[in-house]
């Protein structure tokens, strides 16, 4: 049985998630960002209090099915950025409707209806943010930033993250603007 719960962005998010499910005693087999999955159905009790201590935490569960699906998005998209050793063989769109299981126009519809947002969009929004997280870490050069994010080139990298920004990366660099976004608000 799979859960479902949203703004886990995180490997924090996950021992959060994790460790409170320990505390309730829920046997669960395994926790990724947005998606647990339980070993058997967990009694009302433990699910009621477990609900109260995620959400005391930021998070929440999602019951609905259309919310299930747009965090599923969010996770994966998330997972894409922040782990470079995901291997994508086609194009993301392609990528994200294998991964989700859905063809990707439906999924594409479904975001924009209840983000506002499209798909592209968020994807850029979270591709921004992880550059600004390694530029303030100071230990990639922004061409190894732009090959860990799958930029066809440092210049399309510079490029977006003006048109987000309004900041060259070196100005970024440079300032330390500290105008870094949280996950969960993008």
């Amino acid at each position: 049985m799979k859960i479902y719960i949203k703004n886990m962005v995180c490997d924090r998010c996950k021992m959060a998630v994790t460790s409170e499910l320990e505390k309730q005693k829920i046997d669960f087999q395994n926790v990724e960002l947005g998606e647990v999955t339980l070993k058997e159905p967990a009694n009302q009790e433990q699910m009621e209090a477990f609900r109260m201590e995620i959400e005391r935490l930021g998070f929440e569960l999602i019951d609905d099915k259309k919310a299930k699906i747009i965090e599923r998005i969010k996770a994966e998209v998330i997972r894409t950025i922040r782990q470079p050793s995901v291997k994508i063989k086609s194009n993301f769109s392609t990528y994200l409707a294998e991964k989700i299981g859905r063809d990707y126009s439906s999924l594409s519809s479904l975001f924009s209806e209840v983000e506002g947002t499209t798909i592209e969009h968020y994807t850029i929004r979270q591709k921004i943010e992880r550059v600004k997280e390694l530029l303030m870490y100071n230990e990639l050069s922004l061409k190894e930033i732009a090959s860990q994010l799958r930029y066809s080139s440092v210049s399309h990298l510079s490029n977006q993250f003006r048109k987000v920004t309004g900041l060259t990366p070196s100005l970024f660099k440079k300032g330390r603007h500290k105008l870094r976004t949280p996950l969960d608000k993008i």
